[in-house]
C-alpha cells in the first residue's frame, strides 16, 4: 500500500511566508528557510513553495530563495510560480527543486505541459488547479485566484493527465484558509477518475480533516499552510494521529 503524504506549503510573497483565507487578506507567516528546515526535521514527506505574486506581477521565482531552501532540506521539493518555459524549468531544477509547479501558464497554452513532460520526464511536473464553486459548476482560475476562466475543473484535470503532468496539486478556493476541511467531495471525484496523484489543497483546520481527505476524498497526499506555521498543528503529532486512524503513513524511526 503507497503511504499519503502530509506536505506544508510555503506560499511566499516579497521573500517572506504569507497566508490568507480565500486566496486574500494576506498576513506574514515567518522566514521561508527557517520553515522549511524546521518541517523538513520534523518528518514532513515533502514541501511546496508557491511564489504566488509571480505570475501577477509579471517576474519569475526567486532562484535565489530557492536554492537556500533546498539547501536546508532533504525531502521533495516542489516550486512553483511564475514558469512558463523549459528555461525557468531548469533555473529551478539546479537551484534545487525536485519539481516544478505550473498553473496559470498550462491554462494559457497546455501544450506547455507536454512540452515539460517530454523534456524533464512527467514525475517533474506538477500541475496546480485553483478551482471555485460558480453558476452549479467547479471552474479554473488563474493569476492566483484572480482570474475566472470557461474551463471546468474537471474536465481540466482530465486533460492535464492525458497531456503528461505526473501530479495534481488541486486547492478550493472555497475553502482555503477557512479551517472548515478539504473539499472532500470535488478531490474524490477527479481521484477516483485520474491515474496520477491528487494532492488536496484549502481547508485543512484540524487533524481529523486530513484523515477525511485521504478516506472520504481519496487523496494521495494533504497540503496545509497556516496550521503548520503558527503550529496549530504539528507534524510528528499529525503522523501519530492519522497512524491511529489507520491510515498508512511514513513516521520517522
Amino acid at each position: 500500500m503507497l503511504t499519503k503524504r502530509i506536505i506544508p506549503c510555503l506560499d511566499i510573497k516579497d521573500g517572506r511566508t504569507v497566508k490568507g483565507v480565500n486566496f486574500i487578506g494576506l498576513r506574514d507567516a515567518g522566514d521561508p528557510v527557517e520553515l522549511a528546515a524546521r518541517y523538513a526535521r520534523e518528518g514532513a514527506d515533502e514541501l511546496v513553495f508557491l511564489d504566488i505574486a509571480a505570475t501577477v506581477e509579471k517576474r519569475k521565482t526567486l532562484v535565489e530563495l530557492v536554492s537556500k531552501v533546498a539547501a536546508e532540506i532533504n525531502i521533495p521539493f516542489t516550486v512553483g510560480g511564475g514558469i512558463s518555459s523549459k528555461a525557468d524549468v531548469s533555473a529551478l531544477l539546479n537551484a534545487g527543486a525536485d519539481k516544478i509547479s505550473i498553473n496559470s501558464s498550462a491554462v494559457k497554452r497546455p501544450e506547455l505541459i507536454n512540452e515539460l513532460a517530454s523534456e524533464f520526464g512527467s514525475q517533474c511536473v506538477v500541475v496546480a488547479i485553483d478551482s471555485c464553486f460558480a453558476k452549479e459548476e467547479h471552474v479554473v482560475h488563474i493569476n492566483g485566484g484572480r482570474k475566472a476562466r470557461a474551463l471546468n475543473t474537471i474536465q481540466w484535470a482530465l486533460e492535464v493527465e492525458e497531456r503528461g503532468a505526473g501530479e495534481i496539486l488541486l486547492t478550493s478556493m472555497d475553502h482555503d484558509g477557512t479551517k472548515a476541511g478539504f473539499a472532500n467531495g470535488l478531490v474524490s471525484e477527479i481521484s477516483n477518475m485520474l491515474n496520477i496523484p491528487v494532492i488536496a489543497s484549502g481547508g485543512a483546520g484540524n487533524m481529523q480533516h486530513f484523515v477525511d481527505a485521504f478516506i472520504k476524498g481519496h487523496a494521495d497526499a494533504a497540503l496545509a499552510a497556516s496550521i503548520f506555521h503558527f503550529e496549530e498543528v504539528r507534524v510528528p503529532e499529525l503522523k501519530m494521529f492519522l497512524k491511529e486512524k489507520g491510515i498508512a503513513i511514513r513516521i520517522e524511526s
